[in-house]
């Protein structure tokens, strides 16, 4: 496995911790948001899934710029 590949692996990794660790908690965070509003709840919901999109829209960027 060279640099590049294990670098690419390793923040793979990273990022579906994260977004996991961060769905396991959603359902709890909009539970506790939907008790002020439901509006509220579901613009955390929206946020959480446009995250991941977003994310991988980056990744996407930047690797286009290192290639030629």
């Amino acid at each position: 496995m060279d640099r590049d590949t294990r670098n690419a692996a390793l923040g793979a990794f990273w990022v579906l911790l994260l977004f996991g660790i961060a769905a396991y908690f959603l359902p709890r965070v909009m539970l506790a948001a939907g008790s002020f509003s439901t509006i509220l709840a579901a613009v955390i919901a929206a946020v959480f899934m446009v995250a991941i999109f977003v994310v991988f829209w980056l990744r996407g960027r930047s690797q286009r710029k290192k290639d030629p």
